[in-house]
């Protein structure tokens, strides 16, 4: 029996903007306001709020919404977890924790809803929630009207036409509560099932560097003080210049480094999947992030081929190399040793000094910023490093024994 058509469809039209010049005739509905303009191609994927493959997090919430979270889907079962596995690591990232960061008040306390049960997950996706509880929309009201330079607030209303101004909405680091809460079952994983341990740790601010052997640094080091240095004096003296800018109604950049310890070979994907390739996205999806490089980085242009290549050796059956410029992946590939790379933040964008800006109107004005922010976002920043790297590791440690065993 035929197939029958039920009714005929009404064929794709098209809008055409502004960005189309060859079509003469097309004239703008005036009812639209100039960020309310019809798209000109249809657009069906989803917004890139999900990250990973088999491991995956969606993330969810806004700055002074009701809450922020993540929901976990591909986790294993049987791995054992309560809220006092993600806890910590929440708390590391939470605001108030210290004189040289955000004041705002959140205990950003988790709470799982769904995927465990008797403190096991069951393979089930699992839910996450954190409650805003300090949220002060009304120190934002100005930016309703006003996009704040160097901030998101332009480009989402050009893209959506709509935004969430408080705070900054989507766009404010209060969504990195739900990528590090997934990060610390990532990292639990990574330990019980692989033995890899990853740390990150702020490795210059602005011209401070610290100095800092990556194969002997150890986790109580780097909280040994509020920066997250593990270099005692050069701590001290990023705490001092941290202060000084916060004091100056301004703000400071820097590097944070991580590493990632026990990684075995052939974890990664040719070609587009590389391993290095999907950290330098999983880091460069962070707010205020602005550059990565991986084992020599940017200064292995200064060697030879000669100086820069890792000889390998082999021991009891076991092959490593001598050096370790690679950052512990090549070919996209882990070789088994330890992977390091670094991750440069900009100066945080909000600042307490009158700036030039537009409306939304388009008319010129100014801006001086009000609000609770962070003079620099380093210290904060690195369980949200270590986070996204494990989140990287344990996907490709689940696609690598799903294709290789």
């Amino acid at each position: 029996m035929p197939y029958r058509i039920a009714r005929q469809e009404p064929p794709l039209t098209f809008h055409v903007s502004r960005f189309t010049p060859h079509v003469s005739r097309f004239k703008p509905d005036p009812s639209l306001s100039r960020f309310d303009r019809r798209p000109l191609l249809p657009h069906c994927s989803p917004m890139a709020n999900t990250f990973g493959h088999l491991f995956r997090i969606t993330t969810w919430g806004e700055s002074h919404g009701g809450g922020v979270g993540v929901v976990v889907d591909g986790c294993p079962p049987r791995l054992a977890l309560t809220e006092a596995d993600i806890q910590p690591d929440l708390d590391r990232r939470r605001p108030g924790q210290s004189k040289i960061v955000s004041p705002r008040k959140e205990s950003d306390t988790v709470q799982i809803l769904s995927g465990t049960f008797e403190g096991k997950t069951l393979g089930t996706p699992i839910c996450l929630l954190v409650r805003n509880e300090d949220a002060r929309p009304e120190a934002y009201t100005e930016m309703a009207t006003k996009f704040r330079p160097s901030h998101a607030d332009y480009t989402y209303q050009a893209k959506f036409g709509i935004r969430a101004w408080p705070g900054g909405g989507r766009t404010s680091a209060r969504e990195t509560v739900g990528r590090v809460a997934a990060g610390a079952i990532a990292k639990k994983l990574l330990r019980q099932r692989y033995r890899v341990e990853v740390l990150s740790y702020v490795k210059q601010v602005q011209r401070i560097v610290a100095e800092v052997d990556p194969e002997e640094v150890k986790a109580k080091d780097i909280e040994s003080n509020i920066v997250r240095c593990p270099d005692p004096a050069a701590a001290q003296r990023m705490i001092r210049l941290i202060e000084k800018m916060r004091r100056a109604g301004d703000t400071v950049g820097g590097i944070i480094e991580c590493i990632a310890r026990g990684v075995p070979p052939g974890w990664g994907e040719p070609v587009f999947d590389r391993l290095e390739a999907d950290l330098a996205k999983a880091m460069l999806s962070l707010p205020a992030s602005k550059g990565f490089d991986i084992g020599s980085g940017f200064g292995g242009i200064l060697l030879t081929g000669s100086q820069h290549n890792d000889p390998f050796r082999a021991k009891a059956g076991k092959v490593y190399t001598t050096s370790n410029r690679s950052g512990g992946i090549q070919g996209g590939i882990s070789n088994g040793q330890t992977i390091y790379f670094r991750v440069a933040f900009k100066p945080v964008a909000t600042v307490m000094h009158e700036q030039d800006t537009v409306d939304v109107n388009f008319k010129n004005t100014a801006l001086k910023a009000r609000g609770r922010h962070d003079p620099c976002v380093l210290p904060r920043a690195v369980p949200i490093v270590e986070a996204m790297t494990a989140l990287v590791l344990v996907d490709h440690a689940l696609r690598h024994q799903a294709q290789c065993g």
